[in-house]
């Protein structure tokens, strides 16, 4: 299985902010010049590599002689925005001593919602990798808000790599990989070598909390080792303290946990939908249409039995099955008010209770991805 890594020319790889700021001690010179000359050596095998990191927060904190993460919005984005400039400009220095050329690219979940922007940002980031630059991104968090947070920088490397299509996700981390139990509670514990990513027995053997200064723990990383593998890119969940982890990574040597991939790449549309992180609304749908949507039909406005939320067309949903399970999202042909006038009416209903009728699916199969 390691031999899917050691193959890679595509990679994303993010490092948590535990690394980043040694602790929340401030940015950690020694560390990112460590990263720069690995990624260096891989720009050097010919490989290309986007960097994800977290840090601009702890930095700033640091900056700013604060020892505590603050709870207030503004101040941490306040933070973050301090934090920012530092963080760049660190990069900047160690990937310098290499002739290696960074950009900062900041996104938010703005950014990828929207498929206008979506297909710019991969634009830029195939331009940059074309350029030879290393392409340094972080969430905004200056200007986002927890409505439209991607909630921790797991998640963007994931996305990341869902949009630039990479062959592999390495999660830099503090710890040495994902164990069978919490391995400060459990002297039992083991490490996972190697596993499906899909498969949900890792996620259940994740859990905690990150650190006071990360903001994520296994879980995340599992959950973005699940949504680094739909668009076919496998994961490794490693220590970023052992010495060339990148490199040995790249070689094939088997370090911390690699939870690959199986299932094929969902088409470029769909992967764009599965990566909506947040929705407008949901549907619930009755056992007809659930059974309709997995046999790869389109949902009709008959087989919704119950429509939340305020929406507008073209707006991405959810479709929950009769036990309140997600099992498909789209984007949605009618508003929330129309959709409710006519859920549980036939397609040839549609021109009578509205007065006109634009489609007659309410998401068509085109428009949909199953969970």
């Amino acid at each position: 299985m390691r031999t899917r890594i050691e193959q890679a020319r595509l990679l994303v790889v993010k490092v948590g902010s535990a690394l980043v700021t040694n602790d929340g001690a401030g940015l950690d010179p020694a560390a990112l010049a460590e990263w720069a000359r690995q990624i260096a050596q891989l720009h050097a095998q010919g490989r290309q590599v986007l960097l994800v990191s977290s840090g601009a927060v702890a930095s700033g904190m640091q900056r700013l002689g604060w020892r505590v993460r603050p709870r207030s919005m503004h101040q941490l984005q306040a933070a973050a925005a301090v934090g920012q400039m530092g963080l760049a400009q660190a990069y900047e220095r160690a990937f310098s001593e290499h002739g290696v050329k960074t950009a900062q690219i900041l996104l938010t979940h703005e950014d990828l919602a929207d498929r206008t922007r979506y297909l710019n940002a991969r634009s830029t980031l195939a331009t940059l990798l074309g350029l030879g630059v290393v392409p340094v991104i972080n969430e905004n968090d200056t200007v986002v808000y927890d409505e439209i947070k991607l909630g921790d920088n797991d998640t963007l490397g994931a996305l990341v790599a869902n949009l630039v299509e990479a062959d592999v996700l390495i999660i830099l981390t503090d710890q040495s990989g994902l164990y069978t139990a919490d391995p400060r509670k459990d002297p039992a514990a083991t490490l996972v070598a190697e596993g499906e990513a899909l498969d949900e027995r890792y996620a259940q053997m994740a859990g905690g909390a990150g650190s006071g200064i990360s903001k994520g723990g296994m879980l995340t990383k599992v959950r973005a080792a699940q949504r680094a593998a739909r668009s076919g890119a496998h994961t490794v969940v490693a220590s970023g303290r052992e010495t060339d982890v990148l490199l040995r990574l790249a070689r094939g040597e088997a370090l911390g946990t690699l939870l690959f991939a199986s299932s094929s790449r969902l088409a470029a549309r769909k992967q764009w939908l599965a990566d909506h992180l947040q929705l407008a609304g949901r549907l619930a749908l009755d056992a007809g249409a659930v059974r309709a949507l997995l046999a790869g039909k389109s949902l009709l406005p008959v087989g919704v039995t119950q429509v939340a939320g305020e929406f507008s067309r073209g707006a991405c949903v959810a479709c929950d099955s009769p036990d309140g399970k997600e099992i498909a999202r789209g984007l949605i042909n009618y508003s929330a008010a129309e959709a409710r006038r006519i859920a549980r009416h036939t397609s040839s209903e549609i021109e009578s209770i509205l007065g006109y009728v634009d489609e007659r699916e309410l998401i068509h199969r085109d428009n949909l991805v199953l969970r």
